[in-house]
C-alpha cells in the first residue's frame, strides 16, 4: 500500500477533515505502538509500511528505551496528546489506524504486535472504523 492511500484511508474513515490530520493521528498512533513493543517486531511492523509512515516506529525504535507496558486508557491518552486532539477523537482514529495497518501488513505482523498487548488494548486495536466513536 502506498503511503497516500494510506493517509487517504485513514482520513476518509476516520472522516477527518484534512490530511493533516489524518497524518497526525497515523504518527501519534504508531510512535505509541512502538513504545509498546520491542524492537525487532516495531522493526519488522515499519519494513513492511510505506516508508514515510514506517519512519514513525523508526523514530521511536532509534531511541530504544524498554518496552513500556500500558493499557487501553493510557494508549488513547498518549496517542491523544501527541495528535493534539480529545480523547475520543484520538480513541477512534487510533482504531482506524489499527485497521489500516491490519490491511497494510502481510504475514502475521500485526498478530504479533497483539500478543503482548493486555486484553483491553487487543479488542481496542481489533475493533476497526465500525467500532462505536
Amino acid at each position: 500500500m502506498q503511503h497516500d492511500a494510506f493517509i487517504g484511508q485513514v482520513q476518509d474513515r476516520a472522516r477527518l477533515d484534512s490530511r493533516g490530520a489524518a497524518e497526525a493521528f497515523t504518527r501519534a498512533t504508531l510512535e505509541t505502538v512502538a513504545e509498546r513493543i520491542n524492537p525487532d517486531l516495531a522493526d519488522d511492523l515499519a519494513a513492511q509500511l510505506p516508508q514515510e509512515i514506517g519512519e514513525n516506529v523508526r523514530r521511536v525504535t532509534d531511541q530504544w528505551v524498554p518496552t513500556q507496558r500500558f493499557g487501553q486508557e493510557e494508549f488513547v491518552r498518549r496517542v491523544a496528546e501527541r495528535a493534539h486532539a480529545d480523547g475520543a477523537q484520538a480513541a477512534y482514529a487510533a482504531r482506524v489506524v489499527f485497521e489500516m495497518l491490519d490491511e497494510a501488513t502481510t504475514g502475521d505482523v500485526m498478530g504479533k504486535v497483539r500478543e503482548g498487548m493486555p486484553e483491553d488494548l487487543r479488542e481496542f486495536s481489533l475493533a476497526g472504523s465500525s467500532g462505536e466513536a
